[in-house]
């Protein structure tokens, strides 16, 4: 499958393998590639892969354009090899993904099925030591308080964890230098009972998210 490898001033930061037919790129949490610069606009590119495994990349009226191998495109078939520029961010297109750079980080596009209908979205800062940066105390994870998967645990590695289910309410949980922050994306969403929107909130031991009014998670160390 092909593959994304992804720099920041000249350090990989992370690869992506492209399965799906769309995957969105941009600085809003909800994107599949979550790039955070303030010179990415929050919804920036869109890449189509056909059948066959052709790549083509759009531009999605950016503020500050895509550029592939220094050239501002709007829509352009990508080749193995070709170099994408959004921002300060560098994507290294690869064609075929045959093996893994032992410097990239590897995670699941968002909407990647799981057990208990949680997923993930690979998230990079302008900082490429931002993945690392946080000294915890304790391993911070989400605690499902009820709902049908109450007593389960949510673990929060990841830069980004979506949480949720599309159609009733979903949720991010950000890791950031200074910790850690929850924003709305859809639904009812509410922290400690006060409702949560599309501004991140920061987080602290025993708060409580509510999606939907339904499902009860409390963030905490253990």
């Amino acid at each position: 499958m092909p593959k994304m490898i992804i720099s920041i001033e000249g350090a990989v930061v992370g690869q992506v393998t492209l399965a799906k037919d769309r995957t969105t790129l941009g600085r809003r949490a909800y994107n599949d590639i979550v790039v955070d610069n303030p010179a990415v606009s929050g919804e920036h590119a869109l890449l189509h892969m056909s059948p066959a495994g052709e790549v083509e990349v759009e531009d999605l009226h950016s503020t500050n354009g895509t550029y592939i191998n220094g050239h501002v495109v709007q829509r352009r078939k990508l080749k193995d090899n070709d170099i994408i520029d959004i921002g300060g961010c560098r994507i290294h297109f690869r064609a075929r993904s045959n093996s893994r750079s032992p410097a990239a980080d590897a995670a699941p596009a968002r909407g990647a099925s799981s057990e208990s209908d949680f997923s993930d979205a690979i998230s990079l800062s302008s900082a490429p030591t931002e993945a690392g940066a946080l000294v915890e105390l304790g391993q911070p994870v989400l605690r499902v308080l009820s709902g049908t998967d109450a007593g389960q645990e949510v673990s929060l590695q990841k830069v980004v964890t979506t949480i949720g289910k599309p159609g009733v309410a979903v949720a991010v949980v950000t890791r950031r230098r200074q910790g850690y922050v929850a924003a709305s994306v859809m639904g009812a969403v509410t922290l400690n009972g006060a409702p949560l929107g599309t501004e991140a909130v920061g987080l602290h031991e025993r708060d409580v998210l509510e999606l939907g009014g339904a499902t009860r998670m409390e963030f905490v160390r253990v």
